[in-house]
Parts: C-alpha cells; structure tokens; sequence
C-alpha cells in the first residue's frame, strides 16, 4: 500500500533532435508546486462532499497500487469547479481534475481511465522529457537558421521560421503524441491494478470523441485520435484484463460511488 495517499483535498526530418533521458529535477517539482498551490488558492473549486470524495476514492484506488517512489510521493488533488473537459497531473504528485470530465465518465472506471493515464505521466516523467525535448529542437533550430541564413537577417529569421515549423509536425507534435500513447498504456494498467474494468477505456475516448466540437487532423495536434487511442488500448486488453482478475482475486474491488 501507499505510505502517502491523498492527504490534502481541496473543495476542490530535416531537424536531427536527440534528447538524453532525463529524471524529474527538483526546481520542477518546485515549480509544479508553486503552480498547483496558485490553483487552489484562486481557481473556483467542487464544494460538494460527494463528488470530492468520489473522485478522491478513485484517485487514491490508483495511487494504492504505485510502487517505489512514485507509491512514496506525496500525493495532492485539488478539483477545479469548471466545465472544462480536462485532467492533469504535474511533477511531484500534484493531480488536477476539472469538473467537466465527470460529464463524460460514465462511471468509476472511465474515471479511473482519465486518472490513470494523468499519474502515468508523472510516473514516466514526461514533464521533464518534454522540457529536455523542447530545449533540445530550440537549439537545433537556432543552429539549422544560422547555417542557412548565411548571416543575412531576412534569410535566417524564414529559415527558423521553416526549420520552426518542421520541427513541430515532423518531431515535437510526434513525439508528445508519443508520450500520450504511453501514458494510455500504463494508465490502462495502473487502473486494472486497482481493479478498474480496464475496457471501459475505449468507451471512454468514445464519449470524449463524440464531446469534441472540431475534428483536427492527428498530425496537427500533441494527442493521437481517439481511433488510435482506443485501438492501442483494445490491443493491450489481453494483459491488462489479466492484472484486472488478478486484482479482484486478492479483492480489489473499488466501490467509488458517483454523487
């Protein structure tokens, strides 16, 4: 079991870019701080005693079944009275949840999914590989210009223009995409684990599909379609079907009950 659960809950190519793995740096984690105590201090949060505690319940199911240091983190949550369509987690075990995602989980474990996959992405440090990444393409596009502006402004400020626009669709969009793909995954995973019906998942990129307003290419954004998503994750249903039984064998059985 966790030593630290919810403690504190508030109403609430052209371009070759090569980026070194790197682990989750204390001025992030003081950063993240920083930004989720700014959130609780000024942003509108749930009253309601019900659905704090429901999405607590469901938030600290999944955090039970985290290992190593990420089971030692101490985990916060806050819940943000909006209806934004919207989760997130930061670095340091700091876990945002809009109101308005309750409008498309139909249930504890299409909750499950959403949290799942915001924690994967502190679990896998995909902050620090995204800020390493950026940084990364920034220079690679600085040199690149500088190269083929041949020192004339003109020239070089459309060069890192291009070399700009390259880079996002052809490397950074690719690659949060990536990291997106990853965090569905070992989300999938972490919910199966606390004994989360883990095919919920699809049903839940389906009605999160069927809420968006505009279709935008996949290539034009930081996330995989909802096809691809629910795809990846009816692949891996074998698996995580597997941790699911075996969860609910050594009684895990989640009893998160919707307000």
């Amino acid at each position: 079991m966790a030593n630290h659960l919810i403690k504190r809950l508030a109403g609430a190519t052209v371009l070759a870019i090569v980026v070194t793995a790197c682990g989750t740096s204390p001025e992030m984690v003081r950063q993240a701080d920083r930004e989720f105590q700014s959130i609780r201090d000024t942003a509108p949060l749930v009253k309601d005693r019900a659905t704090i505690d429901y999405v607590a319940c469901v938030t600290n199911a999944i955090i039970d079944v985290l290992e190593g240091d990420d089971a030692d983190m101490f985990w916060e949550l806050v819940i943000v009275d909006h209806p934004m369509i919207q989760a997130q987690a930061m670095a340091g075990g700091k876990v945002i949840v809009y109101s308005g995602i309750l409008s498309v989980t139909a249930n504890q474990d299409q909750l499950a999914a959403v949290i799942g996959h915001e924690i994967a992405h502190v679990t896998e440090n995909h902050t620090g590989q995204k800020k390493a990444q950026y940084e990364a393409a920034g220079f690679a596009i600085d040199v690149g210009a500088s190269i083929l502006g041949g020192g004339y402004y003109g020239q070089t400020a459309a060069a890192g223009s291009a070399l700009s626009q390259l880079a996002t669709y052809g490397v950074l969009y690719p690659f949060s995409r990536g990291m997106e793909s990853e965090a569905d995954i070992v989300g999938l995973d972490f919910m199966a684990k606390a004994g989360f019906d883990p095919r919920e998942s699809a049903n839940l990129w389906q009605n999160m599909d069927a809420k968006k307003e505009s279709k935008v290419p996949a290539y034009m954004t930081t996330h995989p379609s909802a096809d691809t998503r629910i795809d990846d994750l009816v692949s891996r249903y074998p698996k995580a079907l597997a941790l699911y039984n075996q969860a609910q064998a050594e009684g895990r059985y989640p009893d998160c009950r919707q307000p």
